[in-house]
């Protein structure tokens, strides 16, 4: 049985659902988002499960047990996206489980757990400033405030859900936790979304631990004055000093392995040709293995920030605006994803995500590991250019029955 093609036309045939057609944009509650939502409903429904909505519009498909009263194991992805997105990156961590499914039930399998598939609405944050919506809520961490963030027209997210057709008050998202005494872990497939599987020419790999992260946003303040009259050892010019941290950054992150740093935003508000620029706006974005290694990363970066601030006679500010924990896999989850691999005849390589995941907060309640596949065009993902084979998605697939049909409860 081949599962390579079929997912990857069904990615396709979800790529259709844009916001901004032939790009992919599918931001969280949107028509688009909505319609994908329940083209993946009737995939599950086919494969032989009960599937819906839930109350934050996400997917959720279940496959029960064989046997009464049994433990669950819960695995998905989300299925937004950011402006201008590949097509496949969230979708096949959906996908893959409901072809195992299907081929599951076609053989007229059932597992001694119920198979919960979960399609998440937002995981990307692309429409309201929150992240991880979906999972932080089954995680017990929704935060009410939420429900009155706006999108850049004004629209509220509760506003958003009711015109979804959901409730869009509290009482009905905290009903979404999940009882952490019932479930027996998380998996996840994702494909990716960097250069390192392809680079190997392998096509699966194994994740170790989801990079813990810093986000900031700074603003360096110097004074605006005249380009051509200015002497340059009279200036207080912002930019040369936001291009030496980003340098420093630079250095410092790549001194450590597995330690990454970003400056991917940067505005000179109301700049021009001929002014020295009086103030610099700025991102930050620091990732890690572990918490140890990203937190001596940000220390580093703020005192560097304010050694150039102070030199050049700026000043600085600088906000922190997320602090997410690293998730190291759980050793007997990532054991059977080994296994799973090994099984295909394939080599283990084991290695960090770079990239958030939803499994990054499950993590926090219940047992979680993953499992990359290749991406070609050098793992780019994010991107239109982002792509994967029939080849490496059926390897993926056979793994996850392999792991699915192996694992038995305690």
């Amino acid at each position: 049985m081949k599962f390579g093609p079929d997912i990857l036309r069904q990615a396709d045939l979800l790529a259709t659902f844009s916001e901004d057609a032939p790009q992919v944009t599918r931001t969280y509650l949107s028509k688009e988002h909505k319609q994908a939502g329940e083209y993946l409903i009737g995939l599950m429904r086919d494969a032989g499960m009960t599937a819906g909505f839930d109350e934050l519009g996400n997917i959720v498909g279940r496959y029960e047990a064989g046997v009464p009263f049994a433990p669950v194991v819960m695995t998905g992805s989300h299925q937004d996206s950011v402006r201008n997105a590949g097509k496949y990156y969230g979708l096949f961590g959906i996908l893959s489980p409901i072809a195992c499914v299907r081929e599951l039930h076609r053989q007229g399998k059932r597992l001694p757990y119920t198979l919960e598939v979960v399609g998440f609405g937002d995981e990307e944050g692309v429409r309201f400033p929150a992240t991880l919506v979906g999972s932080r809520a089954m995680a017990g961490q929704f935060d009410p405030a939420w429900l009155d963030q706006e999108d850049v027209d004004g629209v509220t997210m509760r506003a958003a859900m009711q015109a979804a057709g959901l409730a869009g008050t509290m009482d009905a998202i905290t009903a979404l936790q999940r009882d952490p005494a019932r479930y027996l872990g998380f998996v996840e497939v994702h494909i990716e979304q960097g250069p390192v599987l392809n680079a190997r020419t392998l096509p699966l790999g194994i994740v170790t631990s989801i990079n813990g992260s810093v986000r900031c946003l700074g603003e360096i303040t110097g004074m605006a004055s005249h380009a051509g009259t200015t002497p340059m050892g009279q200036r207080r010019d912002a930019v040369p000093a936001l291009a030496e941290l980003a340098l420093f950054l630079e250095r410092r992150a790549a001194s450590v392995p597995d330690v990454v740093g970003t400056i991917g935003q940067l505005q000179v508000p109301a700049g021009s040709i001929n002014v020295v620029p009086g103030r610099v706006l700025f991102s930050l974005d620091m990732r890690a293995t572990t918490d140890a290694a990203r937190d001596a990363l940000v220390a580093d970066v703020q005192a560097e920030l304010a050694a150039i601030s102070q030199r050049r006679g700026l000043a600085f500010t600088l906000e922190e605006t997320l602090r997410a924990p690293a998730a190291p896999s759980h050793p007997a989850w990532q054991a059977r994803w080994e296994a799973a691999v090994s099984a295909l005849g394939l080599p283990l390589l084991r290695m960090p995500s770079g990239a958030g995941h939803d499994a990054m907060k499950l993590n926090e309640v219940m047992p979680q590991a993953m499992l990359f596949v290749r991406g070609e065009n050098s793992g780019i993902s994010h991107n239109p250019l982002e792509s994967s084979t029939n080849h490496d998605i059926d390897l993926s697939v056979q793994a996850f029955l392999h792991l699915l049909e192996q694992l038995s409860t305690p």
